[in-house]
């Protein structure tokens, strides 16, 4: 934090909306896995097949 003290103002935002956003997204995700981990507690869970996996992942965000 003292390192971005000393930068610009716009450069201590910028890194600051990066933060923020990192911190909403693992938030997201813990709470995704949170909601994972009672189904299949609950015995909701089923067999992947990562292949399906993959294709749905691509679907939803792309190419990587």
């Amino acid at each position: 934090m003292s390192k971005a003290s000393a930068l610009p103002e716009a450069a201590q935002e910028k890194i600051g909306r990066d933060v923020l956003e990192s911190v909403e997204t693992l938030a997201r995700l813990r709470a995704e896995a949170e909601i994972g981990i009672r189904e299949l507690d609950a015995g909701l869970g089923g067999e992947l097949h990562m292949e399906d996996v993959i294709k749905q992942a691509r679907q939803e965000y792309g190419p990587r």
